[in-house]
């Protein structure tokens, strides 16, 4: 199950490399036809912006699951391991409830998105817009996969560390244990 799971997300970060080379050879394209030759391509314009969203809600989902967020230690860092443990723990029913209500929001905002299209590519909405219901379901079920492995103590010593901002070597966390 785990090699299907890293996987899909070496799946979405072949994705996100593909993207942001698209988003980067349609603007440059754009400005070499517009300052050379005096014209454009509107599709280009468009579809950057669009790759430019997915991008970024792709992106948030692959950083969540990488620790890659910002994060402020600085409270957490004066905590033992049961205090680290409680803040993880109410960091990710956090994240739960914010997850949630942005696919909440997604999923309310979904029949506005698709009764609009886009003004060059004539593509619905819904596919620009519906990468909400991608990010607040992928965020939901990391924070939840990872709750769920505190509740039942199987978080490793090296998570806790690095939510706390720790970078500990493989001895300092023998000597912990």
């Amino acid at each position: 199950m785990q090699k299907a799971i890293d996987l899909f997300y070496k799946a979405l970060e072949i994705l996100l490399i593909i993207m942001i080379a698209a988003m980067a050879i349609m603007v440059f394209v754009n400005v070499v036809l517009r300052y050379g030759f005096n014209s454009g391509l509107n599709v280009s314009e468009e579809l950057s912006r669009y790759f430019f969203v997915w991008l970024t809600f792709v992106g948030a989902v692959v950083a969540f699951r990488e620790h890659g967020h910002l994060g402020v230690e600085t409270l957490v860092a004066h905590f033992g391991r049961k205090g680290r443990i409680i803040c993880m723990i109410l960091s990710n029913i956090i994240i739960i409830a914010c997850s949630a209500i942005f696919f909440w929001g997604t999923w309310k905002q979904y029949p506005i998105n698709a009764s609009m299209t886009a003004p060059v590519t004539g593509i619905s909405m819904a596919w620009v817009y519906g990468i909400g219901f991608f990010t607040g379901a992928g965020c939901t079920i990391i924070a939840l996969e990872r709750l769920l492995r505190l509740v039942t103590g199987r978080v490793t010593e090296e998570e806790i560390a690095a939510f706390a901002g720790e970078n500990l070597t493989i001895e300092q966390m023998a000597e912990r244990t």
